[in-house]
């Protein structure tokens, strides 16, 4: 019998595909005891998800296989046990909470019904009795209302209930393995720590092994005892977790280290992965000064940086309807009487939990949304008075970055067309020759190749999509652009890089930025200034130093001590 209770050996996972052998999970070893939690770390791409997905005896055949290496789980290798011997594990020994809940739920069924299942095949329970057990699951993990919340489905909870209940399931049977893919990447970050508190009491109650993967080192700082490095699917580092932190050794690991932004000191540009690691995978040398705290100047003298928007007393309600005639009985106040003045060349950082209207504010004041009451001047012009005509000139100034770049940009059209067809719209350029030449500049200007110019969004990574949503944005050459939640789904690494091309664009530009995210560290990092949502209505404003060195509502200081510190518990 093996004293660890997972012990992977010379894991070799290939697919095959139309393009030839892919190699997603190139020789790697590790273990895991009762008890422990390891943290598997990379970026998109680098086999973390399929390796998770090879010890649950889940890797699609064909086009995957494991083609090397033994899968130890309590002794006994699964690879290439048979199916009913991976279902008698799965749930029951070994669990997974997936990435994105609401692909993880089906949509069809309650709550409640999802959890139970697995109690009535593993633990041989009575349906009644399951659903009892679900209930008792859902309150332990912190569903309010679970009694009621069980008859609910998918689509009626919220996203990080959503979450609790994919919690739920995998610890229903007790597992001895608990893996998390992901579980906390677009979640608020208030959610996240409740989140992460509630998988490490799990784990001090069920004495649970844990495999944690994710992108993000400070969330790994907070939680592993240690840490799994990949990078092009080879494991590149393995150590435990304050040496990672203190003394990393690969220079990937040095990158993803170095990318995050941070609370108290930033560089003025974020280092990223390929500052430290060239394409052959050898270390780079940073220069001396790259690392030099950088301290943001607050002065905007008027005749540099006038006002260019004008946001007052601005409500955006929507009507609450019952009944058999859908009587109005009261509302929903997403937009709750707010006012904010934005200077030309500047950033508005607008920071919150999910639901609290930041989204629809942005989307209100380009006029994606209408507005109830309340006035939006942009330069001067008060666009809420502007007919159909005189906003479509209007939108050649103003535009959107959107959250999902994949459902963002038309499956059916190139990147060509999907460029183009705004410079048509708006009469960019004399002819087609012309539009294209701007869109090979875009293009060139947001780090991809003009070959690239003929093929579909699914043909790119979730970074590449969103740089394509950027281009498209500047395509019509505007003068201000909402970020909505544009680096919430990325990796550390790339996410640096667009934060970066963000600030250099700025920079060439003079472009004006409201920046719509969740992620405190993110928003101090790119904003000159910052205000915090709560319920509808801005509840704090200030420059960035102000609201994070000295805030004031307690709601603010509760977000900001839900930020993962990214320091070993050993520190």
């Amino acid at each position: 019998m093996s004293k660890h209770l997972l012990e992977v050996k010379n894991l070799t996972v290939d697919f095959h595909t139309e393009e030839g052998l892919t190699r997603a999970v190139d020789n790697i070893s590790f273990t895991i005891d009762e008890g422990e939690t390891v943290g598997l770390v990379g970026e998109s791409g680098s086999g973390k998800s399929v390796s998770s997905l090879a010890i649950m005896g889940l890797i699609p055949n064909p086009p995957g296989k494991i083609t090397n290496g033994e899968i130890l789980f309590e002794g006994q290798n699964i690879v290439g046990a048979s199916e009913e011997k991976m279902r008698q594990l799965r749930g029951n020994d070994i669990s997974m909470i997936f990435q994105e809940p609401m692909t993880a739920l089906n949509p069809v069924f309650k709550v409640g019904y999802q959890i139970s299942e697995a109690l009535i095949l593993h633990q041989g329970l009575t349906k009644a009795q399951a659903w009892t057990r679900s209930i008792e699951l859902m309150n332990q993990v912190g569903i309010p209302n679970p009694k009621t919340r069980a008859h609910a489905y998918p689509h009626e909870l919220s996203g990080g209930q959503k979450q609790r209940v994919c919690i739920a399931m995998a610890i229903a049977c007790s597992p001895k393995l608990l893996i998390c893919d992901e579980p906390t990447t677009a979640l608020d970050v208030t959610i996240q720590k409740q989140v992460l508190d509630l998988i490490f009491k799990l784990q001090t109650d069920y004495k649970m092994g844990v495999l944690f993967i994710t992108h993000d080192l400070g969330v790994i700082g907070d939680i592993a005892d240690d840490v799994l490095v990949l990078y092009k699917s080879k494991l590149v580092e393995h150590d435990n977790v304050k040496k990672i932190f203190t003394n990393a050794v690969h220079p990937y690991t040095k990158g993803l280290l170095s990318c995050r932004p941070g609370v108290k000191h930033n560089p003025k540009r974020l280092l990223t992965v390929s500052d430290y690691v060239d394409k052959d995978g050898k270390e780079k040398k940073i220069p001396a000064d790259a690392l030099e705290p950088f301290e943001k100047s607050f002065n905007f003298p008027e005749d540099k940086h006038p006002n260019l928007l004008e946001v007052k007393n601005l409500k955006v309600y929507y009507p609450i309807k019952a009944g058999f005639f859908r009587k109005t009985i009261g509302h929903v106040k997403a937009v709750d009487d707010v006012s904010m003045t934005i200077k030309r060349g500047t950033t508005y950082g607008l920071v919150g939990e999910s639901g609290c209207g930041k989204t629809t504010l942005g989307r209100s004041i380009l006029r994606l949304v209408n507005a109830t009451e309340g006035s939006i001047h942009y330069d001067g012009k008060d666009i809420l008075d502007l007919n159909t005509n005189e906003m479509r000139e209007m939108r050649s100034k103003m535009q959107i970055i959107f959250q999902d770049p994949y459902s963002s940009l038309n499956p059916r059209m190139t990147i060509e067309q999907i460029l183009l067809e705004p410079m048509q719209i708006h009469g960019v350029g004399v002819n087609k020759k012309e539009r294209l030449e701007i869109a090979k500049s875009l293009i060139d200007r947001v780090d991809l190749e003009q070959n690239h110019l003929m093929r579909y969004p699914h043909q790119f990574s979730g970074g590449q999509r969103q740089r394509i949503a950027i281009a498209r944005s500047l395509a019509l050459n505007p003068e201000f652009i909402v970020c909505d939640e544009s680096v919430s789904a990325l990796d550390v690494s790339v996410q640096a890089q667009v934060l970066n091309l963000l600030q250099d664009l700025q920079d060439e530009r003079n472009l004006t930025y409201i920046f719509i995210s969740h992620d405190l560290s993110v928003v101090n990092y790119i904003s000159d200034y910052v205000g915090v949502m709560f319920q509808g209505k801005i509840v704090e404003y200030g420059t960035a130093k102000e609201i994070y060195k000295h805030p004031q509502m307690a709601y603010t200081k509760n977000l900001l001590s839900a930020i993962p510190k990214g320091i070993p518990k050993s520190l």
